[in-house]
């Protein structure tokens, strides 16, 4: 399984070539969601399976707090690069090398179109710098909602239907007494393991495949327009190194 947040900075030195080697890739994540993405994380890492035994990943949700323009993508990106530049500048000195060790630090930076400007210009900037993106049109509850169906159809751009069509899935009922009630789009912002998860992988298998399909039909260069669109399998297999979960 691959390795919770925390532990040893990108910078200390352990054991020359070998040692930095075996050493966890640490990778620093800004996520538009407070709670979403976090708690999806948490989950796949517990639960993933690493695809190369031995390279495990140390992630950090870099902006817990934040709030206002520090949500937006193009904050966030922002925000990112100063992250990057400090890690790049440790890496440096631990002697890693970007084209060649496995476990070069990574920023990534997750968010989805909702009704955000500069969507294009925040893409642009991180493609730029270096700086990783996992994309979803029109929110990441798309990315939840294709381990459980194919879905092609636009939503014209609003998450709120791509919601609610996530909360009428298994996984989602809330039981009080003897009734069960779908739960509130507030509640359904937590991840439970039952929603991604499945004994045989194939959740996690079907809805890259999913995805995949709905983001080779994207005609626009303008990412404002890629609608449906997700591309978070990506960030499980580049950025935190799983084969599967």
């Amino acid at each position: 399984m691959a390795r919770p947040r925390g532990g040893d900075s990108v910078s200390r030195k352990k054991g020359g070539a070998k040692g930095r080697a075996s050493r966890a890739r640490q990778v620093y994540i800004f996520t538009e969601g407070e709670v979403t993405e976090p708690e999806y994380i948490d989950i796949i890492l517990k639960n993933g399976t690493l695809a190369k035994p031995g390279r495990s990943v140390q992630h950090h949700i870099e902006n817990p707090n934040a709030e206002g323009k520090h949500r937006k993508p193009y904050g966030m990106v922002q925000d990112a690069l100063r992250t990057l530049r400090k890690v790049e500048r440790e890496a440096k000195a631990a002697g890693l090398d970007r084209e060649k060790d496995w476990n070069y630090p990574q920023v990534w930076v997750l968010f989805d179109r909702d009704d955000h400007p500069n969507i294009r210009e925040a893409r642009q900037l991180a493609d730029k710098e270096g700086i990783r993106i996992a994309y979803s049109h029109p929110c990441f509850e798309l990315w939840r909602l294709l381990h459980y169906t194919n879905y092609t159809s636009s939503f014209g751009g609003v998450c709120g239907d791509a919601n609610s069509r996530l909360r009428s899935r298994p996984g989602f009922a809330a039981t009080y007494g003897r009734h069960v009630r779908t739960v509130s789009e507030q509640q359904s912002k937590h991840m439970r393991e039952e929603q991604v998860l499945s004994k045989d992988g194939q959740r996690y298998k079907d809805a890259k495949k999913y995805a995949k399909a709905i983001n080779n039909r994207v005609e626009s260069t303008n990412p404002e327009k890629w609608d449906p669109y997700t591309d978070v399998w990506n960030f499980v297999e580049d950025g935190l190194l799983l084969s599967g979960y």
